[in-house]
């Protein structure tokens, strides 16, 4: 599958219309349903294939972030073969109280892997929590950039920040 026919299809089945409020309090008239193209083995494999190019050449595991990271660092795992590891939007209080799930060594290095960005609230927490857990974090790659100022926010965190599409890419086909 092309780059541009995964944009039409990931359009296709997750672009929604109507009044959607955003994590980041935003009001919006369009909403990407990620759960959509996540749910689609065909689809995810086709992401991860893209995200899988945007991979820094050194690193130890790849953080997927709750819940929308988690299947696709799945998938991309499953076809780097780089162990994945699943972050929590905060430290379960029970069991292992963990953070990071999986089994992650200390002192790895990881690369923040997310569905859609628009603010980057949440990565950017992330990232400040997963570092002081003891972890290098210096990549995010995502899905989809909203371009609403993720990006400037990833990249003041001292990050690279990638993305398969940006809005403008989706928007063009």
């Amino acid at each position: 599958m092309t780059k541009t026919e995964l944009a039409k299809q990931i359009r296709s089945v997750s672009y929604l219309t109507g009044e959607f409020k955003l994590r980041s309090g935003q009001i919006s008239n369009f909403y990407w349903d990620k759960y959509r193209f996540e749910s689609d083995p065909k689809l995810l494999t086709a992401i991860a294939n893209e995200m899988v190019t945007l991979l820094p050449t050194d690193f130890d595991g790849l953080a997927g972030l709750e819940l929308g990271g988690i299947p696709l660092a799945t998938a991309i795992s499953l076809q780097t073969g780089a162990p994945c590891y699943y972050v929590r939007k905060e430290a379960k209080p029970y069991g292992t109280c963990n953070l990071i799930e999986g089994g992650v060594r200390k002192n790895n290095t990881l690369v923040i892997i997310e569905d859609v960005i628009t603010t980057a609230g949440q990565v950017c927490t992330s990232i400040e929590e997963i570092r002081g857990e003891g972890y290098t974090v210096e990549h995010v790659i995502a899905v989809i950039d909203r371009q609403a100022g993720g990006e400037k926010k990833i990249k003041a965190l001292g990050c690279s920040y990638k993305s398969v599409f940006t809005l403008a890419e989706l928007d063009s086909v």
